[in-house]
């Protein structure tokens, strides 16, 4: 899960935002449990279609 839609309960901001000392830190504690949560969800669908190209590319080489 992306911490980009999440809202803090101290200062009812996004916790991407960091606004408060409670959204950064839980913001830095969900970055180390999972480093792809800093990840925005459109950073991740670009990452898969790199992937699936790299695959495809390679795929075509060795045929």
């Amino acid at each position: 899960m992306t911490y980009d839609r999440l809202v803090c309960a101290n200062c009812a901001a996004p916790v991407a935002e960091g606004r408060c000392p409670v959204c950064r830190a839980n913001r830095e504690r969900l970055k180390e449990q999972n480093p792809l949560a800093a990840l925005s969800p459109m950073a991740l669908v670009v990452l898969v279609a790199v992937l699936v190209a790299a695959v495809a590319l390679l795929a075509h080489q060795t045929v």
